[in-house]
């Protein structure tokens, strides 16, 4: 219900800014910001192309909201895991020689994932690397006369090293296999939970170290891998090319504060007929209004609802007023100046799902508690 409560007056602030105070505007801003687990309002710098999942997932949450079979608001079916909050966290490292050392004619691509982007109260549910290969084969004279294979070898970075020297000391084997090249685009995928979970701990995460090669028996079929000068593609030796791959962490994450089993809804209907009484008004709000829709992907808007109306003695039925409420209302109606009336105020919310770019340019898919007024009473 706070939540609600902030934006409702966050919203109604902005509205009205030509007559507000701007500082005002900002405090609303930032304590909203603040209830969505974000530091300050974020500014993408380059809009990333949302996950298809996470657009699967938005929509299947988004259209539960009034479905009649009671789900579980807080358990993440795609991946099998509880939690309230997905992200797909970027790849902060960078690409680096693979000319020297230990990796002779491979490519050595340095990983970093910011965990810093979880809040302290939330619980880690899963951590899944995902690295997609794919050949630009527009730009590719001849492609792959046949399935063709990496050797992919991952290892987790134990400690900072000083420039210039040994490496190899400093790291330790996650993961080595095979991977299978085909004209289509292909993944890799790696639960790294347990890691994960260790990176949480301030100074715990220098990152990883992902190591391609072309498999040994692909080596001498040199022929098949034409162009050196892709600019796509990852040069690895005068006529070998190596496909794109791009990196991303899927986090899962359980914030319990958010989270709770919630009472089967049907659809809310908003009498239009006018009326003092206490009870629930449309209010819809558009993030384009406001200004948020550079940072939130979806939905454009949602019908907030608000509570207004007065609470008349004697309380009816359906004004859901308490016994303190109707006993407020008789003394109150007994001593008007003396005893205000009980007030308007929701009593059942029902939830909203958002998807965003957050601080880091990360997409992030979260659930929220009490965003909607289902229903109104006297308190």
């Amino acid at each position: 219900m706070e939540t609600l409560v902030i934006l409702s007056l966050a919203i109604l602030s902005i509205s009205a800014s030509a007559l507000g105070n701007g500082e005002d505007l900002k405090t609303q801003e930032r304590l909203f910001l603040n209830a969505l687990g974000l530091s300050a309002r974020p500014k993408p710098s380059a809009h990333r192309r949302v996950p298809s999942v996470l657009w699967r997932m938005f929509k299947r949450t988004s259209t539960r909201e009034n479905d009649t079979h009671e789900r579980d608001p807080c358990m993440v079916s795609e991946y099998g895991v509880r939690g309230n909050i997905v992200r797909f966290v970027q790849d902060q490292g960078r690409l680096v020689s693979g000319w020297s050392g230990s990796c002779q004619g491979c490519v050595e691509k340095y990983m970093f994932f910011n965990m810093s982007v979880l809040q302290p109260v939330e619980q880690l549910s899963l951590a899944q690397l995902e690295i997609k290969f794919q050949w630009d084969m527009f730009r590719t004279p001849r492609f792959l006369l046949g399935p063709q294979a990496l050797s992919v070898s991952l290892y987790k970075v134990l400690r900072a090293t000083l420039r210039g020297a040994s490496h190899e000391a400093h790291r330790r084997l996650v993961l080595s296999q095979s991977v299978q090249l085909e004209p289509e685009a292909g993944s890799l995928t790696l639960d790294l939970t347990a890691l994960a979970q260790n990176w949480l701990k301030p100074g715990h995460n220098y990152g990883l170290v992902l190591e391609l090669q072309p498999h040994p028996i692909h080596t001498q079929a040199t022929d098949i891998f034409m162009s050196q000068n892709l600019v796509n593609a990852v040069p690895v030796g005068p006529t070998i090319t190596l496909p794109e791959f791009h990196a991303s962490l899927v986090v899962v994450s359980l914030n319990p504060l958010q989270c709770r089993s919630r009472q089967k809804r049907s659809a809310v209907y908003l009498p239009v007929t006018p009326s003092n009484v206490c009870k629930p008004r449309r209010l819809y709000i558009e993030f384009k209004d406001v200004g948020w829709q550079d940072w939130i992907i979806a939905p454009q808007g949602y019908l907030a609802n608000y509570c207004h109306g007065e609470c008349p003695f004697p309380l009816s039925e359906s004004l859901n007023g308490t016994n303190h409420a109707i006993l407020q209302t008789l003394v109150h109606s007994l001593d008007p100046h003396g005893t205000p009336q009980p007030c308007c105020v929701p009593i059942r919310l029902s939830p909203v799902s958002m998807l965003y770019y957050d601080n880091n340019d990360n997409v992030v898919l979260r659930h929220y508690q009490d965003m909607v007024v289902d229903e109104c009473g006297c308190r």
